[in-house]
């Protein structure tokens, strides 16, 4: 995976300049980023933030003009530069930077090429259409670097009064739950049980945007860990761990750990019984 060439072209008109070093590292878990271009009008004072970052992390600016007031060319430009790549035969896949629909069409004839495409955008921005049409989507949120964790003198002290308890409202469902039935329901073996590796597999394949970082854990096996409609088992062979999941039963109980036996109270054999011997006769005297 770490050989893989990868193109990655920028639309800065729909990008954040601010999360460039967090984008090119997450570029680089898929590939190595052999071409990196960023299209926008250089002109205007909107993309100032962005002439900041292009030469510290060798990004291409690419400066197409706006020839209309209100339409954007630099989805055009960055599109025809996209097919010129794809036709030289010399990349193995793509990322797009952009939370814009226009390149829905871009991704998918990529795809039919046979090369991976990897989408980057925000959550809020992004269309459903784009986000299935990549292998691969990443929302640009999950990379924001987490802000410092306040110290206990900034703490909002706690109210000496006390509060009337009020009623818990309904357990609500959580929203993953009908995503990984539907995944361990389409997986799973006979008994129920589906391996994490496969579930994920289909998870990604269905939704290119699913990522455990979204809901805060970094790995897929942590995360199922915390879900409390799902049993997970492990067992280890050697180094390796063996994670399996199902869906968990109404009423199920917690695993028991394992009882061994108690072990047989240990007999000491009895000593023989001894019978008593009758006592002997005296032989009667000689008259």
């Amino acid at each position: 995976m770490e050989n893989r060439k990868l193109a990655v072209l920028i639309d800065a008109d729909n990008a954040q300049s601010a999360l460039i070093a967090e984008l090119l590292a997450e570029v680089a878990k898929y590939g190595t980023a052999v071409v990196k271009r960023a299209y926008g009008d250089w002109t205007t004072s909107q993309l100032k933030g962005w002439k900041e970052v292009l030469h510290q992390y060798a990004i291409s600016p690419i400066q197409q003009f706006a020839y209309t007031k209100g339409k954007n060319s630099t989805d055009s430009a960055l599109i025809i530069d996209a097919m010129d790549l794809l036709y030289t035969g010399n990349f193995d896949g793509f990322c797009l930077v952009s939370s814009d629909s226009d390149f829905t069409r871009l991704a998918t004839r990529l795809r039919e090429s046979g090369l991976m495409v990897i989408g980057l955008g925000e959550q809020s921005k992004t269309p459903r259409p784009f986000i299935a049409a990549c292998d691969k989507f990443v929302f640009t949120e999950i990379l924001r670097p987490e802000p410092a964790a306040k110290s206990a003198g900034d703490r909002p002290k706690a109210r000496s009064t006390r509060s009337r308890a009020k009623p818990q409202p309904e357990k609500e469902r959580h929203p993953l739950q009908d995503m990984f039935t539907n995944a361990i329901e389409a997986v799973a073996r006979d008994s129920g049980w589906a391996e994490l590796s496969v579930v994920g597999t289909y998870l990604a394949k269905n939704d290119p945007s699913f990522d455990p970082r979204v809901y805060g854990h970094s790995r897929l096996s942590q995360m199922v860990k915390k879900l409390d409609f799902l049993t997970v088992q492990e067992s280890r062979n050697g180094s390796k761990l063996h994670c399996e999941i199902r869906l968990k039963q109404d009423g199920e109980p917690a695993p028991a750990a394992a009882v061994s036996a108690p072990p047989e109270p240990e007999t000491t054999p009895e000593a023989p019984v001894r019978k008593k011997r009758s006592p002997r006769k005296k032989p009667a005297a000689a008259a």
